[in-house]
């Protein structure tokens, strides 16, 4: 599977989205990616696996080797001067003649299992790129949240001086401008909490490629923006192809070259053996041939037998289960998507809107005097945390967005422009 391919699979479209101008150093999904398939060990790992798995094809690829014997008969002998007087040799070539294609079926044998290895690899691959896409999507993510909190805290900040005018025109007592400053306190330690754990996603991100110190100041993307999917129905037929149940075909392979092999051991092998022996009666040479053949090969092939053909029936049901499992991960995934999609949607179009005219006319009431500050502040409160929860919504939905893309294994994500973010 190439990296572009691999990359695709957990494509999201909030990682397209735009970064602010005055960052130095920007990281985007793609570099992210190409790091991890570049400098993760566990894919490095694969290339050894490989290497060994070739030499196990080539060495079941070998046919049965020649043999040299020597064979020395009637040494030593009683009563003789010599104990070689009378001494009998006899040199032959030998060797197995394989029947049943045994060769042929561990060839098979080697020859599925490196393609297993294969497919094992490409699975790892596109899990190491989904482990990727959750860990930039908490960087992303965080740095939303923190920028939400730096958004409350000049909202804050604006009350403090609201509620200072106020306390100096003596409209308002100085309690008022105290509960203003810790209310602004609150919001500025909230801002530096999390840009703490951005600071903290960036390096368990950085980890994947074996950076202990992350070289980037923010990850690129939206996260507000949310692509459309598939329906549920199209992803059930997309399942198929999922990494998870193409192994299953990869290991049916595997499990009946298996079968073919213990079959042909119920074929007895030849032991044959040819050469020349030396009389020393009278000083001529014979020739020898020989064979040996085993009896009872059939029996004791018998119990290998069933065992693959049992191993081979499990499989089907192993498919079968986790089939099941995928397609219930599948639609609570779909599921989450649907509903937080359909929440980012809603906070957008009429909950947000609402409460960016709440906070406006606070805080034209509370510089008349119309309103208290503890009203405003609540209005405040609540509007923040309408944003919150839409952002959370968002990762939610992106988070299950992933899980759908690795349980499909195909690429089906379109990236769409800030303007047309979250559209059902």
């Amino acid at each position: 599977m190439s990296i572009r391919f691999a990359a695709s699979l957990a494509v999201v479209a909030f990682w397209c989205g735009p970064v602010p101008a005055q960052q130095a150093r920007v990281l985007t999904l793609d570099a992210a990616f190409t790091r991890a398939l570049e400098k993760h060990p566990e894919l490095t790992r694969f290339d050894h696996l490989r290497e060994g798995a070739r030499a196990a094809l080539e060495a079941e690829s070998r046919r049965p080797p020649l043999r040299v014997e020597f064979e020395l008969e009637n040494a030593p002998r009683t009563r003789q001067d010599s104990s070689l007087d009378s001494a009998e040799g006899t040199l032959s070539l030998a060797s197995v003649f394989e029947r049943g294609a045994k060769r042929e079926a561990r060839i098979a044998v080697a020859d599925a299992q490196l393609d297993s290895l294969a497919l094992r690899e490409e699975q790892r691959r596109a899990d190491l790129l989904a482990e990727v896409a959750r860990r930039f999507l908490d960087l992303v993510a965080a740095q939303a949240l923190a920028d939400l909190s730096a958004t409350e805290v000049s909202q804050r900040e604006k009350a403090v001086e609201a509620a200072g005018q106020r306390v100096r025109a003596g409209a308002t007592p100085e309690s008022v401008r105290f509960a203003a400053d810790a209310a602004l306190g609150r919001a500025m330690l909230q801002r530096d909490r999390q840009s703490v754990q951005a600071r903290a996603a960036a390096l368990r991100l950085a980890i994947l490629w074996g950076s202990r110190q992350p070289d980037f100041d923010r990850g690129a993307g939206d996260v507000l923006s949310i692509p459309a999917t598939p329906s549920l129905d199209a992803l059930r037929e997309l399942l198929d192809s999922s990494p998870e149940l193409r192994l299953y075909a990869d290991e049916s392979r595997l499990r009946e070259a298996r079968v073919r092999l213990a079959q042909s051991a119920r074929s007895a092998d030849l032991d044959w053996r040819a050469g020349v022996r030396r009389l020393e009666e009278d000083g001529s040479w014979t020739g020898v041939i020989g064979v040996s053949i085993p009896l009872g090969t059939a029996s004791r092939a018998a119990p290998g037998i069933r065992a693959a053909r049992a191993e081979l029936a499990a499989l089907a049901l192993e498919h079968e289960a986790e089939t099941l499992t995928l397609e219930a991960t599948l639609v609570e995934a779909w599921v989450r998507l649907d509903g937080a999609r359909a929440e980012v949607v809603a906070a957008r179009d009429e909950l947000l809107p609402k409460f960016d005219q709440a906070e406006r006319a606070s805080e034209r009431a509370f510089r008349v005097g119309a309103l208290t500050h503890a009203e405003w502040a609540q209005v405040q409160s609540e509007a923040m945390g309408a944003r919150r929860e839409q952002l959370l919504a968002a990762v939610e939905a992106h988070r299950a967005l992933i899980e759908i893309q690795r349980l499909t294994g195909s690429p089906f994500t379109v990236a769409v422009s800030p303007a047309s973010r979250a559209q059902p």
